[in-house]
């Protein structure tokens, strides 16, 4: 790609719904996407590294980043902190693009700033699958899976925050369908503008419409 901005990419969904797969997807599927590693004050699971899935810091050190400024969006999901640090941007110059993994809340702040964004919401095929997929979960007991059920359709309800609604009822079929979302944002006249601007102006310098290369 030409355009010498990342695209900002945003990926968002109730809990269960798949957004992490789709996301692990995406990023084998097209090269040069970097993942902005969010803040949070909840505590990491088994399997989670600090530094790779989030950056775990104690409230008191969230609320702290506040006061300095420190993020792009933060909000309270689930009874824990997240927070997008401003240093997620710088870290993705020369890349494709940089995928945010936000709620609804954090897509609006972002988007707010850099209208640009493009932002997509995955929904689960139906209530009862994503209730499954919570229930799955070994991490979570009957009382999260049930809070974590309630946030979901309120994060549904908020659908119209976003570009695009994809529905995973298929995971090929939605990885394919959110790596063609990101190809066609990249091709957008507002996105590939300069380049052909620049066309234009190499081809002034030719010396009008003589072709090169002709006498």
């Amino acid at each position: 790609m030409s355009n010498e901005s990342p695209l900002l990419f945003i990926v968002s969904s109730p809990s269960g719904a798949g957004k992490t797969t789709l996301t692990t997807e995406l990023r084998r599927r097209i090269p040069g996407l970097a993942f902005s590693v969010s803040h949070t004050t909840r505590r990491p699971r088994a399997s989670e590294q600090d530094g790779r899935e989030y950056h775990f810091v104690s409230h008191d050190q969230f609320i702290s980043l506040i006061e300095q400024g420190q993020f792009l969006e933060w909000a309270e999901v689930h009874a824990n902190l997240y927070g997008t640090s401003r240093g997620e941007l710088d870290r993705a110059r020369g890349q494709r693009g940089i995928i945010f993994d936000v709620d609804h809340q954090g897509a609006r702040q972002i988007k707010s700033h850099r209208a640009d964004a493009v932002a997509v919401f995955i929904l689960p095929p139906d209530m009862l699958t994503l209730q499954a997929r919570l229930a799955g979960r070994a991490s979570e007991d009957a009382a999260n899976v049930a809070r974590r059920y309630g946030v979901a359709l309120t994060e549904v309800a908020h659908y119209g925050l976003f570009d695009y609604l994809l529905v995973n009822d298929d995971l090929a079929e939605a990885s394919s369908r959110l790596a063609s979302i990101f190809l066609a944002e990249e091709c957008r006249r507002a996105r590939c503008a300069n380049v052909a601007e620049r066309l234009l102006a190499d081809g002034r310098g030719y010396g009008g419409s003589r072709a090169p290369g002709t006498e």
